[in-house]
């Protein structure tokens, strides 16, 4: 065979230097200590060996870069510019569950796969991210909300979930009139000894009626406020009013009504109801009021 003075007599097809019968790549010139193959990339991956010879890479990955890191190279990472996990081609999954953050709809909150990477704590098939009750099992047309007292109204939305009521009133049940009523004619018939806190025994009959009303409405509280008329001294009418209201607050305690549900003030001669010129308004200003306040769910 025709060959070079150099290679001793043998062929060197791309004149590297190297003898084609000991060069790996003998026809591209390139480098001794690469057995006569070249490398393109300068990556100190010949060729021959490199998956990726024209992009500078590391050796663990047969020469091909890793961008972002991950341990997994660019031509394998489905997501080579962002840091992965190796069970998922290099995607990330910043929430654990499995489901990479590209196809996760809540890629922060670990879920499942069935609801696209989002958690359903309450298994009723609505996100948490959109269940207004995600502990507990729901209906979609409530939101993830169950209707517990049936009242058409789901309990996200019932300031009343457990007694049912129309929608016009939070879904709390409404106050009978005959109730209102009750209240109303507590303000007259609730009597003190006169300039004192002491009730009078007459006072007894209403206050237990009140009792009895607030036990037939558990997501309602009372508020009692005690007025006085203008007569005498301002601050000892502002003392009186609230040793009044006080010692309804008190009855009623008595009487297993939870002090939670109760809160008792004074506002002396403020706010009169009727000419303090005659002893018929006086009267009626010399009062305890007793209203009945939807409670904050």
């Amino acid at each position: 065979m025709a060959g070079l003075t150099a290679t001793g007599g043998c062929p060197d097809t791309d004149l590297d230097g190297i003898a084609d019968a000991k060069d790996a790549c003998p026809e591209v010139a390139g480098d001794a200590k690469f057995n006569g193959c070249p490398d393109t990339d300068g990556d100190g991956v010949a060729d021959n060996q490199d998956n990726c010879p024209d992009v500078a890479g590391v050796r663990r990955f047969r020469g091909c870069p890793d961008t972002d890191g991950d341990g997994v190279a660019d031509p394998v990472d489905l997501c080579p510019t962002v840091a992965g996990v190796v069970a998922l081609d290099g995607c990330p999954d910043a929430d654990g569950d499995g489901i990479t953050d590209a196809d996760d709809a809540c890629p922060e909150l670990a879920g499942i796969a069935s609801a696209n990477g989002c958690p359903d704590g309450d298994g009723d098939g609505i996100i948490d991210p959109n269940d207004k009750c995600p502990l507990v099992a729901g209906l979609e047309k409530y939101s993830g909300c169950p209707d517990t007292d049936g009242d058409g109204i789901g309990d996200g939305d019932d300031k009343c979930p457990s007694n049912a009521g129309p929608a016009e009133n939070g879904g709390c049940p409404i106050v009978l009139e005959e109730d209102l009523a009750t209240l109303e004619l507590a303000m007259q018939n609730v009597r003190f000894r006169t300039n004192s806190d002491q009730l009078l025994a007459q006072s007894s009959t209403i206050l237990n009626e009140i009792a009895e009303i607030l036990s037939r409405y558990p997501n309602y509280d009372l508020k009692i406020s005690g007025f006085t008329d203008d007569v005498g001294n301002d601050s000892a009418n502002q003392s009186l009013s609230e040793r009044r209201a006080l010692a309804c607050f008190q009855y009623l305690l008595i009487k297993n009504v939870d002090r939670k549900r109760m809160s008792h003030a004074g506002y002396g001669e403020t706010n009169p109801i009727a000419p303090n010129d005659t002893e018929a308004g006086r009267a009626r200003n010399r009062r305890v009021e007793f209203e009945l306040v939807l409670r904050k769910k």
